[in-house]
């Protein structure tokens, strides 16, 4: 796949989860080398959106409250949620980042973060036979994202991670095709900050993003 090394200065909206540890990191660029920028924080309780169902990728999203406040600097910085929660248009140039895997092939994750640029794809087309037509139901909560000359995708290890289209997060890192990241019609599937889930966000932090 066509991914690129996030510069080390721009790693700022992204966390690691250590689930062996149930720690959360921030401001990491290497999952595995010392950075003075890293910040390591407990979980203090993971918030599933109430809909959710195990096994179902509808209402995939989940808050995460830490132990204690994050310190803001160069490498920790929050990202701007979408005002309305309206649909990014086919066409908008995104970006995804992540840990995830670089190849099908490959079983390690990415030791540094890595970032790609993606294709907002329409809903119409993602439902397509040649795309997701005969597997799962793109629907209005979701986004496709990626080439439909393929190679430009996110992969598994990824999930959780945003999807940002100017300089706003408009998604989530859900799922795609098993073993065919970055294949021609299997774009990754994340999902979308509608304004529900925006509220539900608001509400649940107690206070205004």
């Amino acid at each position: 796949m066509d991914l690129q090394q996030v510069n080390p200065n721009n790693h700022v909206v992204f966390l690691l989860r250590d689930k062996n540890k149930d720690e959360v990191v921030l401001g990491a660029h290497s999952r595995t080398r010392k950075e003075k920028e890293k910040q390591v924080f407990k979980i203090a309780k993971l918030i599933r959106y109430p809909r959710y169902r195990p096994g179902k990728w509808d209402h995939d999203l989940m808050l995460v409250q830490l132990t204690r406040r994050a310190k803001l600097n160069k490498a920790v910085k929050p990202i701007d949620l979408p005002t309305s929660g309206d649909d990014p248009k086919p066409g908008t140039v995104c970006r995804v980042a992540g840990w995830g895997l670089v190849t099908n092939e490959c079983e390690d994750f990415s030791d540094t973060l890595r970032e790609v640029k993606v294709t907002i794809i329409s809903r119409e087309t993602c439902n397509s036979t040649k795309y997701y037509g005969n597997e799962t139901t793109i629907t209005d909560g979701m986004i496709c994202a990626g080439s439909k000359k393929g190679k430009r995708d996110s992969c598994r290890g990824d999930s959780g991670g945003p999807l940002i289209c100017k300089n706003v997060m408009r998604g989530i890192t859900s799922f795609g095709k098993k073993n065919k990241c970055g294949a021609i019609g299997a774009p990754g599937v994340y999902t979308r900050l509608t304004k529900q889930y925006i509220q539900w966000i608001k509400e649940t932090i107690g206070g205004d993003l």
